[in-house]
């Protein structure tokens, strides 16, 4: 039961593993690969065009990271995040994040902060382009960018493994509706307000921003 997108893996490189580790998160976000269902490791890498051991390698590191759990003798299931384990990740990032970004506001040098418009705007060029993975490797890369700010390397592990267990589920739906591109161009919005200084202001657009991406949470993860 695999069937995924042929992605192309360049097998003369020495991290296979971590390629196709990268490929199996890129699949969880675009919902190719569905919660609750188990998927083996030969199967998938017969859709990879590889063997079977950096597939299997790969699910175990999504298994240390929460994405799946191993099933005896049938492979790996992926596994399921319900209302409440989204509003708990939302409520650790908005403690974490929120006041990062007003003191990173206060803190950071103007040429760092303008750094991350570019970033910004592969966002909003991806949404509306409906690249979906592109969307949201812009998004973690600019979250992550943007907290590094404040020089707390844990903190920046943290916020990305959160992101990691809380990937969304059918953001083809949300991409067809249009909901991808509002919440995208917060980012510019955002970015805006902290080259101004006005910390509080930051603060606010941060919380708005993350109400709006637990929304499209419950959207992505709500049955067809």
């Amino acid at each position: 039961m695999g069937h995924l997108t042929r992605r192309d893996l360049n097998a003369s490189r020495e991290r296979l593993r971590d390629q196709v580790a990268h490929a199996l998160r890129a699949a969880l976000i675009s919902g190719e690969l569905r919660p609750g269902v188990v998927y083996s490791a030969p199967t998938l890498a017969e859709d990879f065009g590889i063997s079977a051991t950096p597939v299997r390698e790969a699910m175990l590191d999504l298994a240390r990271e929460g994405l799946v759990e191993p099933v005896r003798n049938k492979g790996f299931r992926v596994t399921e995040v319900d209302e409440r384990d989204l509003d708990q990740y939302t409520e650790i990032r908005a403690l974490i994040e929120i006041p990062t970004v007003g003191r990173i506001t206060t803190t950071a040098a103007r040429e760092d902060l303008e750094a991350l418009r570019p970033i910004a705007e592969d966002i909003v060029r991806a949404a509306r382009a409906h690249d979906l993975i592109g969307y949201l490797e812009a998004d973690r890369l600019f979250h992550l960018t943007l907290l590094g700010l404040a020089g707390n390397e844990r903190l920046v592990e943290t916020v990305g493994d959160l992101r990691k267990r809380s990937r969304l589920y059918g953001l083809t739906a949300l991409d067809e509706r249009g909901d991808l591109v509002p919440s995208a161009e917060e980012h510019l919005e955002l970015l805006d307000l902290m080259l101004t200084g006005d910390a509080p202001a930051a603060e606010a657009c941060m919380t708005r921003h993350l109400g709006h991406v637990r929304s499209l949470w419950a959207d992505g993860t709500r049955p067809a």
